[in-house]
C-alpha cells in the first residue's frame, strides 16, 4: 500500500510586499499544521522585481525551511504573466494560487484541499462580496457582465484565480504556450469540471496595492480581445449604422432644399456635428482595434513569459522553461 503523503503546493506571487511575505509564510505553515496535517507543503513565491526588502525577506526564508521556492523575475513582467509561470513551476499534487495581500483568505484553502479529495481538479474561490471600494467592485461586476454575455466561452464571474488546481490541469497550462495567458478564461475554456466556493473578500491590511486603474483597464482588455469580438463586431454595426443615418439625413436635407430652395437655410452647423461625430467614432474604433493587434502582436513574437534572474530551492525535475 503506497502511504506517500501528497503534496500541496501554495504559489504566491508577490511585487512589493515586505509587510506580508513573513505573515504569510507563517499563516501558511500554521494552516497546514492544525488543518492540513497529513499533507507536504510547497510554498513557492514568485517576485515580479519588487523595489522594496520583499527579495531579502523571501531569502531569508528560502534559507530557513527547504520547502519553500522562489523565483525572481529580471523585470516586472506583469500582472498575468508572472502567476502564470509560477504556477507552472509548481511540483505538488495540486497548486493553490494564493495572493500576498491577504485578500484571499487563507481559511480557504482546506475548503479546496476536501473537494480537491471530493474529485474536483479544479476548486476556485468566488468573490461574492468585496470590502473594496464599492465604485470599483461595481465597474468589476459590469466587466464580468460584459464579458460573459459578449464571449462565445462562459465566463466566470468574479474569479481572479484564487483556487486550486491538480496536477493534470497545471500539465494543460504548460502544454499550452501562450505567451500572453489570461488564466481565468483558460480555467474557463479548457478546465475540468470545477467546483465554486463563494467568499468575501476583506480589506488589505498592510502595504500599498499595486493595482491601479491602468492595471485594471490592461487586464480588462486582455480578457475582451482574448475571449470577445465584441469591440470589432459593435464597430462594424455602428459604422454601418451612422452611414445609414447620415445617408438618411443627407436624403432629407436635399429634399426640403429642393421643396424649399429660398427659404430652407441647413446652416453649417449640421456639418459640423457631423464630422465631430464621425471622426470621434473612427478614433475610438481605431484605438479598439489597435488593441488586438497588439495582443496579436504579442502572440506573434512569442516572447517568453518571464525572464528569470534566480532560483531558490529549485530542483531541475518538473521545472518549466522560460
Amino acid at each position: 500500500m503506497n502511504s506517500r503523503k501528497k503534496t500541496i503546493s501554495i504559489m504566491v506571487p508577490t511585487y512589493n510586499e515586505e509587510e506580508n511575505v513573513e505573515l504569510m509564510y507563517k499563516a501558511l505553515k500554521e494552516m497546514f499544521k492544525k488543518e492540513l496535517p497529513n499533507y507536504q507543503y510547497e510554498i513557492l513565491f514568485i517576485d515580479n522585481k519588487s523595489r522594496d526588502n520583499t527579495r531579502n525577506l523571501i531569502r531569508k526564508i528560502c534559507k530557513k525551511d527547504k520547502n519553500v521556492k522562489a523565483i525572481f523575475n529580471a523585470q516586472n513582467f506583469g500582472q498575468f504573466n508572472s502567476p502564470y509561470y509560477g504556477l507552472l513551476n509548481t511540483t505538488g499534487d495540486c497548486t493553490i494560487m494564493v495572493a500576498a495581500d491577504f485578500q484571499d483568505p487563507i481559511e480557504m484553502i482546506p475548503k479546496f484541499v476536501k473537494e480537491w479529495e471530493n474529485g474536483y481538479k479544479i476548486v476556485i474561490g468566488i468573490k461574492t462580496k468585496s470590502q473594496e471600494s464599492k465604485i470599483v467592485y461595481f465597474l468589476r461586476s459590469l466587466y464580468y457582465k460584459l464579458i460573459k454575455k459578449f464571449s462565445e466561452v462562459d465566463q466566470i464571474e468574479h474569479f481572479t484565480g484564487f483556487g486550486l488546481y491538480d496536477k493534470d490541469f497545471i500539465k494543460i497550462l504548460k502544454d499550452l504556450d501562450d505567451p500572453e495567458p489570461y488564466l481565468r478564461g483558460i480555467v474557463a475554456e479548457l478546465g475540468f469540471e470545477r467546483k465554486e466556493i463563494p467568499f468575501t473578500q476583506p480589506k488589505r491590511e498592510r502595504g500599498k496595492s499595486s493595482n491601479n486603474w491602468y492595471r485594471l483597464y490592461d487586464g480588462a482588455m486582455l480578457g475582451i480581445t482574448s475571449y470577445t469580438k465584441i469591440g470589432l463586431r459593435f464597430a462594424t454595426i455602428l459604422g454601418f449604422m451612422v452611414s445609414f443615418l447620415s445617408v438618411l439625413i443627407a436624403f432629407i436635407y436635399l429634399i426640403l432644399k429642393l421643396c424649399m430652395w429660398n427659404s430652407f437655410q441647413a446652416g453649417i452647423a449640421p456639418l459640423i456635428i457631423g464630422v465631430f461625430l464621425l471622426g470621434g467614432l473612427q478614433i475610438f474604433f481605431i484605438g479598439f482595434l489597435g488593441e488586438y493587434i497588439l495582443k496579436m502582436n504579442q502572440r506573434i513574437m512569442h516572447r517568453p513569459l518571464v525572464v528569470v534572474e534566480e532560483k531558490i530551492n529549485m530542483s531541475k525535475r518538473g521545472e518549466k522553461k522560460n
